[in-house]
């Protein structure tokens, strides 16, 4: 392939990857539900305060939604869907769901691209196709790596928050003060723990239930602990007794869970070594330490071969 034609495919890849990205924005933008609001809240120059203005569509901005409506999450369902997994992998807003649905569209055109710059076209069908599925799954793939890593650093900080958290009841404050505070003071060690916190705070001191905050911490998060921790609370609130003594018996199970995942970690590190062991380490162990022994028994036949 020429240099001039490589230029070229560069050039459309990128063009349409600005027209997709607009496009995906403009949509899931249009779809978010702060946006609706604030079009509901509007009233209409004429003065009636039941009609209420919604801004629509042009013409050309239509047609390329409708080609692209069957690669754009637009259902109430699938958005809801991909805005959890979003939420629970720190990303918050419609930016993230327009950048992660741009991905899905760009990444297989990408990678599809790729084999062409090495192999010809004719002789790089099955390739192309492997690629360009693997681009597909590689955002899902990535996503799934982030809200693994985010639910690990919430599980692993859960028992010192606990414990924070029943220091703080103790001395005096109340459990919003504590919270708060348990949030500044773990900023740095667990930051997405301190910002779920934060987001509890922020969610109580708007008027909404401390419960119902907690149960939407849950939902956010989606760690078993946390969920456990909710419906403790729950309880604690539903028959009236004392917060901070089930505090300390959930932090002690939360730091007892820790510790076992922590061992069950170490227990597999044997099966794990396995591989890099045969594949990587014996083949070159062997070729060190019976590599000269075999050049030897080599030399020493075919030499008598070779004599006789």
């Amino acid at each position: 392939m020429s240099p001039l034609m490589i230029a070229a495919v560069v050039a459309v890849f990128v063009a349409v990857a600005f027209v997709v990205g607009a496009v995906a924005y403009l949509v899931v933008n249009q779809m978010s539900p702060e946006r609706r609001r604030l079009e509901q809240a509007r009233v209409s120059p004429t003065g009636f305060s039941g009609v209420l203005e919604k801004r629509s569509l042009t013409g050309e901005e239509q047609k390329i939604a409708k080609r692209l409506s069957g690669l754009i999450p637009k259902s109430p369902k699938q958005m809801s869907q991909l805005k959890r997994r979003m939420t629970r992998a720190g990303y918050h807003g419609s930016t993230p769901i327009a950048t992660f649905s741009m991905a899905r569209l760009v990444c297989p055109v990408v990678f599809g691209a790729l084999p062409l710059l090495v192999v010809p076209f004719a002789d790089a069908g099955l390739i192309v196709a492997a690629m360009a599925i693997a681009g597909f799954l590689l955002p899902g793939f990535v996503l799934e790596r982030k809200i693994a890593a985010r639910q690990k650093v919430i599980q692993n900080g859960l028992p010192d928050a606990l414990d924070l958290l029943i220091v703080c009841l103790e001395a005096g404050s109340s459990i919003d003060q504590g919270i708060v505070k348990v949030a500044d003071e773990l900023e740095l060690a667990y930051p997405a723990l301190a910002e779920e916190l934060q987001m509890v705070i922020t969610e109580t001191r708007a008027g909404k239930p401390r419960l119902e905050a907690f149960r939407n911490f849950s939902k956010r998060t989606g760690v078993d602990d946390v969920r456990a921790l909710v419906a403790m609370l729950v309880q604690t609130d539903r028959f009236g007794t004392s917060v901070s003594q089930a505090l300390r018996t959930h932090a002690e199970t939360s730091r007892t869970k820790r510790r076992q995942r922590a061992e069950e970690r170490a227990a597999k590190i044997g099966v794990k070594l396995v591989f890099p062991l045969v594949f990587l380490l014996f083949p070159a162990f062997y070729t060190v330490t019976l590599g000269p022994a075999v050049i030897r028994f080599i030399r020493v036949f075919f030499g008598e071969v070779v004599g006789g």
